[in-house]
């Protein structure tokens, strides 16, 4: 089975689709493993090999794939929420009673995303922890240090856009604290507020404002600075596990 399994694969990598789509095949050197990676638009942002020390739960406890397969989720049922979803006073508390009652599996979608929003802030605090614990902060990896503090704020940014979305009670005065927060800082603090609401109070040009922030600005900021975070990584080094055990010297 695990042959013809092989075979099947090969076939498909050797098919002349395949080969127009990827220019190098897998291979069985380190060469061509190396050109299959770096000439791919996906693949080249991770390494080449890895150590096995590094890829193990204990190091990391997986928190950085989770959240981004948490991210990827809220791409997903962003774009499907987006079809129903109208950013308009009079329509969008609507669209969510829509939502709710009429569309099939609309209750699991909205759920889906706001759970998955939920779990992304909590994965990015506990990665940020665990790299933070474990050193991986320090020289030469403190710029992707860095990005993972902006990665933490536009998730932040993520979560808090989303609020005003359904237009309910719970959004209206979401926006209204925190924009409120936003006035008390010095100097600037009624400009930023007005910039958030594009007015001053939480109407329709806030509404839209925060639409275009949670569905275009900030999805593309945080997939661009993904994808520094992972090209980073693998150019300091590979993914940081702390330094090995050593055993203690004879004297």
């Amino acid at each position: 089975m695990a042959n013809t399994l092989d075979q099947l694969v090969e076939q498909v990598r050797e098919n002349r689709i395949w080969r127009s789509i990827f220019r190098s095949g897998t291979g069985a050197s380190n060469l061509h493993r190396a050109l299959f990676v770096q000439q791919n638009v996906f693949l080249h942002l991770f390494s080449v090999k890895a150590r096995k020390r590094t890829v193990g739960f204990s190091a990391t406890w997986y928190l950085g794939a989770l959240t981004f397969g948490t991210f990827l989720i809220l791409v997903i049922t962003g774009i499907l929420l987006m079809l129903y979803y109208h950013p308009s006073v009079p329509q969008a508390y609507a669209d969510m009673k829509d939502l709710q009652f009429v569309v099939s599996s609309g209750v699991f979608l909205r759920n889906l995303h706001r759970w998955s929003a939920h779990a992304m802030v909590f994965l990015v605090f506990a990665h940020m922890f665990k790299v933070f614990y474990r050193g991986a902060y320090r020289p030469p990896r403190e710029f992707n240090w860095v990005i993972g503090v902006v990665l933490l704020l536009v998730t932040l940014l993520l979560s808090y856009t989303g609020y005003l979305l359904p237009w309910d009670q719970l959004a209206y005065w979401a926006v209204t604290v925190g924009s409120n927060i936003a006035s008390a800082v010095p100097v600037m603090g009624s400009k930023i507020r007005f910039l958030m609401l594009g007015g001053t109070a939480v109407n329709a040009n806030a509404l839209l404002r925060f639409y275009v922030l949670h569905c275009v600005i900030l999805p593309f900021t945080a997939t661009l600075l993904v994808a520094i975070h992972f090209w980073r990584i693998r150019k300091d080094g590979g993914i940081y596990a702390g330094e090995p055990a050593t055993k203690g010297k004879s004297e």
